[in-house]
């Protein structure tokens, strides 16, 4: 089977605006100190779209030492109202600029077009409006204490972030981290992954437009091991927020250990979806399908296993085999697309290893697992039956459209198997009895449960996980405590 890709949507806008590009340091466009590019590729055809910039150690000490002139001079000391304004103004040309900047997410990430339009970028949108709303809101109390002292507290910016954001949803989960830091007075220095900095630097862009002052928002793109080392050991920087994988999370808290710097973690998930032999079947198939093939399967919550009561067992296989096999794999471009490829040649050859391992630990592959097409990353969604809670498709995160469904006989049972992964980021459970999905919200180790849906998310409730899915959570008012430090004032009334 081979691709066909429509190569007129690579005209502008979304050319246009993947142009050979620089670093965004202190409101300014600027080479990288080393003069270093690298080649910015369409994971779906493998076309290289642009040559950027390639930030190094130098390059974050200049950007650094902007952001804490910023934070110092003039957003720290701006209204609170002002600071919303100007991210309300930000919000506002993102809209207008929609269309182009979808493309371009498309593009540069290999996203169905449709997705983005309908989740990435209204989600980064909303996020940045509902953040807008906080500025002039973040508040301390009064604590009363004794007669003869006035103790209050109030929340002042932690300062300068580092945001380091993955190439799974760079555009939306940028904004999670960018609006609420700005809105609570912070300055920050932002590392997009290498293999998607498109987008981050085209909102940079405008976000100097909507009036940002100089050095409030720098984006250094470049290698994790030495741009993201760099901003995590630097000791100017007081808060490290990141999103990405477990093995890194270890070194970051490592190297944010130099000055005790603040963190936050969101990482990997191996998240189970539980269906109930009562369940809607067709709801939970459908979402089952959805749950772990949306954006390839590229998603720290997908659905990657699916707990099936043993009474509908093989009716539920078969039904995710069919939902498997009926999904448009294609062009990103193309608005009916479903599936566009992985992100890059290195992951594809990880799951594809991944099936490979599957098949050898005695699994049953019922469809897909094949390279699509001899150009892009395209992967066939699979489907593995008869998984073993032990096997390494069950326990480790293939982050790609494979999915393991998995027999259980029992409630308690299958709370057993989804607690047991290193991960507790998400789960899912589908059933009509009340009780049952109550007892497992509250049983299952997981920072969201969902019943009788799934994937579901919104900024104005918490995200996150704990263990290996990582430290803190994000989105509502968890994100303003992420960015903010109490402070405690007591004054003697005795004078």
């Amino acid at each position: 089977m081979s691709i066909a890709y429509d190569h007129s949507r690579d005209a502008p806008p979304a050319m246009a605006a993947a142009k050979d590009k620089l670093l965004l340091i202190d409101g300014r466009h600027v080479p990288s100190a080393s003069g270093r590019t690298f080649k910015s590729l369409n994971p779906a055809t493998e076309q290289i779209i642009a040559e950027i910039a390639e930030g190094d150690e130098t390059d974050v000490d200049r950007a650094v030492a902007a952001a804490r002139r910023a934070f110092e001079g003039p957003w720290r000391t701006m209204r609170a109202a002002e600071r919303g304004h100007i991210l309300l103004k930000w919000a506002e040309l993102l809209k207008k600029h929609s269309d182009e900047i979808a493309a371009l997410e498309s593009l540069d990430a290999g996203k169905p077009i449709a997705a983005v339009l309908r989740q990435d970028f209204p989600a980064a949108v909303d996020t940045l409006t509902y953040y807008a709303g906080w500025a002039d809101k973040i508040s301390g109390e009064v604590v009363s204490t004794r007669d003869d002292a006035l103790t209050y507290t109030v929340r002042e910016p932690i300062g300068v972030v580092a945001a380091i954001v993955p190439w799974n949803f760079p555009l939306m989960i940028g904004m999670w981290k960018l609006a609420p830091a700005l809105a609570c007075g912070c300055t920050i220095v932002m590392k997009p992954a290498e293999l998607t900095s498109l987008s981050a630097l085209r909102i940079g862009e405008l976000a100097l437009e909507a009036g940002l002052p100089p050095g409030v928002l720098n984006i250094v793109p470049g290698p994790g091991r030495v741009v993201g080392e760099a901003l995590v050991n630097h000791p100017d920087v007081d808060k490290v927020t990141f999103t990405g994988s477990p093995g890194v999370g270890r070194g970051i808290m490592k190297g944010a250990a130099g000055n005790f710097k603040r963190v936050s973690l969101e990482l990997g998930g191996k998240s189970a979806n539980v269906i109930f032999d009562d369940a809607d079947l067709d709801a939970a198939t459908k979402a089952a399908a959805a749950g772990i093939f949306f954006n390839a399967g590229q998603v720290c919550s997908a659905g990657s296993r699916v707990l099936v009561h043993d009474k509908v067992y093989d009716d539920v296989v078969e039904r995710l085999t069919a939902r498997a096999r009926g999904l448009r794999i294609g062009d990103p471009g193309d608005r009916a697309t479903v599936l566009g490829p992985v992100i890059s040649e290195k992951q594809m050859k990880i799951i594809l290893d991944y099936v490979a391992i599957g098949q050898q630990e005695g699994a049953l592959l019922t469809t897909g697992g094949e390279r699509v097409g001899d150009r892009g990353y395209f992967i066939s969604p699979a489907v593995f039956a008869g998984v073993k809670h032990e096997m390494r498709i069950s326990q480790e995160e293939i982050f790609g459209p494979v999915v393991s469904v998995i027999r259980f006989r029992d409630e308690a049972e299958a709370l057993r198997i989804a607690n047991g992964t290193a991960y507790s980021l998400a789960a899912g459970v589908w059933s009509r009895d009340i009780g049952r999905v109550q007892r497992f919200a509250k049983k299952a180790r997981a920072g969201t449960v969902w019943i009788n849906t799934y994937g579901y998310t919104d900024v104005r409730l918490p995200w996150g996980g704990e263990r290996d899915s990582g430290l803190g959570r994000e989105h509502g008012t968890a994100a303003i405590e992420n960015f903010t430090e109490p402070k405690a004032v007591w004054m003697n009334l005795n004078v």
